[in-house]
């Protein structure tokens, strides 16, 4: 009987766990960016989970939020300090939308690659505690207790965070004028068209390209639009010849994926306000290119 009673146990325990994984993966990406680092949280949480006496669980989503939670914040303060070795602009690895809108979350807005990448100078714990409010709507003194800090100081947290992304972010434009002014701006770039690019950029537009120290991408963002306009025609005879756009949608929003003989090269996507393309952003690290091509494919 008690052999019953165990496997039972373990089965409500894993269907627990595979309720709540889509929504420990959403807390995960958004803390730390990386769609494989987010995998290897959720694992080990999945493994701390077996490990424990359910029986003393009464809510087991709760719990295992708290575990993802801190075990991302642990793994997101080691990884501050290998991306400030990282070779050239680092950017959030991008992730397939597509079949998850929202990525087991309640608001999908924490999720732009440009959120993702400005909430990156925040600390880890502003940061957790920013994705917790804004994406999954927890209360306050939920995010307290799984951060082990008073309610009064989760609000300070939050509202520091908030203020950051409305400093650096300009107020974004909707998802028909996104696509409208990221096809045009593919366009202008893959024919070399300085006029129409500095008509669609805002003045001090940043484009930022991820390559990991590979395929020849520039280590240092490139700032302003002269700067910006003439890098992207200097560059269109050398990038652009023999490849193929594929539309596919990243974190939300659409984007190209850069193709040339079948291989991706590179995947775009901006950050648009009604001032023009404000952030350019080029992930052409063959390691997120590859997981975000096999998650489209799978």
């Amino acid at each position: 009987m008690r052999t019953r009673e165990k496997a039972d146990s373990l089965e409500q325990a894993t269907r627990d766990f595979m309720a709540a994984r889509p929504r420990l993966f959403g807390i995960a990406y958004r803390v730390l960016g990386s769609a494989a680092e987010a995998e290897d949280i959720v694992q080990e949480a999945w493994l701390r989970w077996q490990t424990i006496d359910h029986a003393d669980i009464q809510k087991p989503a709760a719990f295992l939020t708290t575990i993802t939670t801190r075990l991302s914040i642990n793994h997101a303060k080691s990884a501050r300090m290998r991306r400030e070795s990282y070779i050239g602009p680092w950017l959030p690895e991008p992730i397939d939308t597509s079949a998850d809108p929202q990525l087991g979350a309640e608001r999908a807005e924490v999720l732009d690659m440009a959120v993702l990448f400005l909430l990156e100078k925040l600390n880890p714990v502003e940061r957790a505690a920013y994705v917790l409010r804004e994406a999954f709507i927890y209360p306050y003194k939920q995010i307290a207790d799984i951060l082990e800090t008073s309610e009064a100081n989760t609000r300070q947290l939050v509202s520091r965070a908030r203020k950051h992304l409305t400093a650096e972010r300009k107020e974004p434009v909707s998802s028909t004028a996104h696509r409208r002014l990221l096809r045009a701006f593919v366009e202008a770039a893959q024919t070399g068209n300085l006029a129409a690019l500095e008509k669609l950029l805002a003045a001090d537009v940043v484009s930022y390209a991820d390559g990991a120290g590979k395929r020849g991408a520039s280590k240092i963002p490139i700032v302003g639009r002269p700067h910006v306009s003439k890098t992207l025609v200097a560059y269109s005879p050398r990038f652009w010849p023999e490849t193929d756009i594929r539309w596919v949608e990243a974190n939300g929003r659409p984007a190209a994926l850069v193709m040339r003989h079948g291989d991706v090269v590179g995947l775009v996507t901006a950050d648009a306000s009604e001032r023009g393309i404000e952030r350019i952003m080029w992930v052409v690290s063959p390691a997120k290119l590859a997981s975000y091509v096999a998650s489209l494919d799978s």
